[in-house]
Order: C-alpha cells, then structure tokens, then sequence
C-alpha cells in the first residue's frame, strides 16, 4: 500500500487532558481580557505577566485564542504530584508574536520544575521560541514554532537540565539566521526527543542543523521524529567538550537536507560513548546517508561504542562537494564501533566509506546490504555483505518496505539487533533477521510503542511517568512509519 501522505498530522489531532485531580484550579488569559479580572473562563487575565505570578502547584492555565504581543516567562515551579499544566484551550490555536520584543525565548523557563507546556505557536522570535535551563521534569507537547533567529526549541544552554520531554511539536525557519540548531539539547540528562516535525530552516550561516544532542547530554532518546529541508544535517549527536553518553537515535526519517542525513562527532575534544543509531531512515540527503564528521576547528575527540544498525540509506549525495554516499567515516580516535545491518542503496560515490585504513580495526562492519559496491578509493564492504536490488515497495514515495525476493531478507544478523523494526513491528518476522530498517512480513505490533535497547538508564527512582496529551490521530502511517514531507 503506498503511503498516505494526508494520513500524518502531529497537530491538527491535538487535545489536551488533565491526568490526575492534581490539576485542581484552571484559570484563563486572553487577549481581550483584563488582569483586575478574576482570571476565570469567563472573565480571563489579559498578560502572561499577571498569570505567571497567580499560578501555584497543580494549577491549569489555558490560553485562548489570538496573537499574543508578549514574552511568557514561568515564575513558577509544580511539584511531582502537581506540575503546572499552561496550555491553549481545547480546538484554539493561540500566538506568541515575537516582533519586536527581546529576550532569549518568547516562552522562557529558567530554574523552574515540573511545568507542562502545550499547544501554543512562538513566531518571529529575536533569540528562541521555547528555552529551557536550569530546570527538571520539563515536558513540550504539539506546540509549533516559526522565523525564530536562533532555536525553535533549546534546552540547557546555560545551564544544565534534567527529564525533559520534547514530544509532537513543529518547528519551521529556525534559525534564521541564528547559532544554535532547529531544536537543540545540550547539558541535559534523562531525555526524550519524539514525534517532532523539524523542516524548512533558516540559511544555516552560523547554525541550522534539525535536532542536535550535544555537550554532555546523556541518558536520552530520540525517537520518531521526521527532519528535512534543512540548511546543514538533519540529526547530529556531538559531545563537543564534554562526556556525551548513552543515547539512542532511532525510527526517525531524515531527507532532502542539504548536508549529512545523520551525524555523530566529537568536534572540541569530548568523549561521545554509547550512542546508537538504528531503524532510521536517511534519504536525498546531499552529503551522506550518515557521517562520522570531523566538524569544527578544534581537536577532535573520541567516539567509543558508537552502533549503525538496521538503517536504510538510500540515493544520498547529489551534492558537488567532499565524501558523499551512504555510510562516511572521518577521523582516527574511534574504539569498538559498529555498522551491521544496514541498507544502503543508489548513493552517490559509495555505500560505505572509510577515511582511514588504520580507523577499521576499530570498526566491525558486517551483513551490510551494498547496492551497489563502486570500489571507490576507501569504499568498504565488510563481512557477509549482500549486493543486489532490495526490491523496495515504492522508493519514489519513501516507502521502503521490501518486497518479495528481496535479497535482504533474512540475511541480517541477530547481533545487536533491535527487537522492532521502523514500524514498530518485531523482528524476526522469517527465519533470521532482514537487513535495513523494516522487516519483511513483520505483523506483531506493540501498538506502536518502541522499545529501548537496554542502555538508557530509567528515569530517576520513584518517579511515574504521567500523560500530558493524547493524540487522537496517529502520527505516522498504517505501517508505523513517519510520512514524507507534506
């Protein structure tokens, strides 16, 4: 079946539900409304200012439609039992316009925990849409920014953070034209970035990236979300100076950036460990399908445990400059790296390339599917690599399930491999496990909820997940796959 491409909207299935009886008073603002009212639904405060400084623990404020000419700063802190819940108001679509204003994020949370924030639109931005620092038990849900100078969204630059939750929100002309990257993440500890739809940034003079985890960020996934038409690389992991450890990138679609589809680097010296990258999908990228990079001018530093597996990569590098294909890797200080699994198909230059013959003792490449092997200087097959056609369902519209007689099924390694595939399927659907990112005939489902490979550490002891949002409509297609660009 071919994909449907209405079938995917993050945000026009939003709704908001309290979770708990925690939520015990809901107050309103609105634009046509005036802060010596008593704030209720019917006589609603006018500025964030005045609701800002009412709120207490467990209280709701909803945003009511119209344009907003003001930055939201949160005062105040919930607690686990009752977290601040500030979101629009069931079926309206309120705006933070930015024009004009200063500040570093038109919503702003500094040494603040436990605040929940949904469905609102931050635009034309002089620094950032939404930024968080300094600040714990954090959750963004289906909100949407647009024409922010820096980040859609940035967590912790300036301060550490920790259990934050990015989940189901748009981020459109960010960084225009700004540092920083469309939805960064740095310093930051026990964290998830899902569902996220990152397209269409800024020039990318001085930043632009999609989404970046970086400078000592650990203990997070990344999960789900759909980036492209960026001015640089659609997903980059970079320890900068700092230990960055225990991250898992995976069933995100990543294409038609104008750099790498995905990155791992280590561009001012930091360890970057245990970082693995699997079930993804990479296509029409410029440069590569996913690079190892030596980016910055600095000295680069080591990448240890990093782990490429079951992703399909394919018809990445239409660029004019530098290495660009399907699989890069740049740099010497690497240790107990692996690439397993992977479909890698109608790139460019080559489908897996190795700067260095002295980096391969440090790399175990095996069970990769090559279409086709170009015997570039530097291009590696690895052992018990596949060739031939992987017979997708229908490349042209990003549908890269296989079809029968591909020569990747079964042919992938149990090693290593994740218990689902891109769909959220199990995997072994035959007799061994299949090469790429989605496994033939697979059915079993878990509902689509994606299961982690073991190395993330587990949210801070005693806490309990808790449900901000339901999406009503699913954000991904009948197969579990995120869609195409609209």
């Amino acid at each position: 079946m071919p994909y449907q491409l209405e079938s995917w909207r993050f945000f026009l299935a939003f709704a908001l539900i309290p979770v708990t009886a925690a939520y015990a008073r809901q107050f309103h603002v609105a634009p046509a409304g005036a802060d010596a009212n008593a704030g209720g639904e019917s006589a609603p405060w006018k500025t964030f200012a005045k609701a800002m400084g009412m709120l207490a623990a467990g209280d709701t404020l909803f945003v009511r439609e119209g344009t907003y000419k003001e930055r939201l700063v949160v005062k105040k802190s919930g607690t686990a039992a009752a977290p601040i819940l500030i979101a629009a108001y069931p079926g309206e679509k309120p705006v933070l316009d930015g024009t004009g204003l200063s500040g570093q994020g038109l919503v702003h949370l500094d040494r603040i925990q436990n605040v929940k924030v949904g469905g609102l639109e931050a635009r034309n931005a002089g620094e950032a849409g939404f930024w968080i620092v300094n600040s714990s038990y954090i959750t963004l849900a289906g909100n949407r920014t647009y024409n922010t100078v820096s980040s859609g969204i940035i967590v912790s630059e300036g301060g550490a953070c920790d259990h934050v939750v990015l989940d189901g929100n748009e981020v459109e002309l960010a960084c225009n034209d700004g540092a920083q990257e469309c939805i960064s993440v740095a310093k930051c500890a026990f964290f998830e970035v899902k569902n996220n739809h990152v397209h269409h940034g800024g020039p990318g003079t001085t930043g632009g990236e999609g989404i970046d985890i970086k400078f000592g960020s650990h203990d997070g996934t990344v999960y789900g979300n759909h980036v492209h038409d960026m001015k640089r690389q659609g997903i980059y992991v970079d320890a900068w100076t700092s230990h960055t450890y225990n991250i898992e990138v995976f069933g995100n679609r990543v294409h038609d950036n104008e750099g790498d589809g995905f990155d791992c680097a280590s561009e001012q010296g930091g360890l970057l460990e245990n970082v693995t990258f699997h079930d993804n999908i990479g296509y029409n990228n410029k440069l590569n399908g996913f690079a190892f990079r030596v980016w910055g001018d600095g000295m680069p530093g080591p990448r240890k445990g990093i782990r490429i597996i079951n992703n399909t990569f394919y018809n990445n590098g239409a660029g004019l400059w530098g290495p660009r294909g399907g699989i890069a890797v740049e740099g010497t200080q690497f240790e107990a790296c692996v690439i397993r699994n992977n479909l890698l198909s109608a790139n460019k230059l080559f489908q897996i390339f190795v700067e260095q013959d002295s980096t391969l003792a440090a790399f175990t490449i095996d069970h990769n599917l090559l279409d086709a092997y170009k015997g570039a200087v530097g291009e590696a097959r690895g052992e018990a690599y596949v060739s031939g056609s992987p017979l997708f369902a229908d490349a042209s519209t990003g549908d890269f399930r296989l079809q029968t007689g591909s020569p990747a099924i079964d042919k992938g390694s149990p090693e290593g491999a994740p218990k689902l595939d891109a769909g959220g399927l199990s995997r072994p659907a035959g007799t061994d496990i299949d090469i790429g990112a989605h496994e033939f005939g697979a059915s079993a489902s878990l509902g689509g909820s994606r299961e982690r490979l073991g190395s993330i550490a587990p949210m801070r002891a005693g806490r309990k997940a808790q449900v901000l949002f339901k999406f009503k409509g699913a954000g991904v297609l009948a197969n579990g796959a995120i869609p195409p660009s609209r």
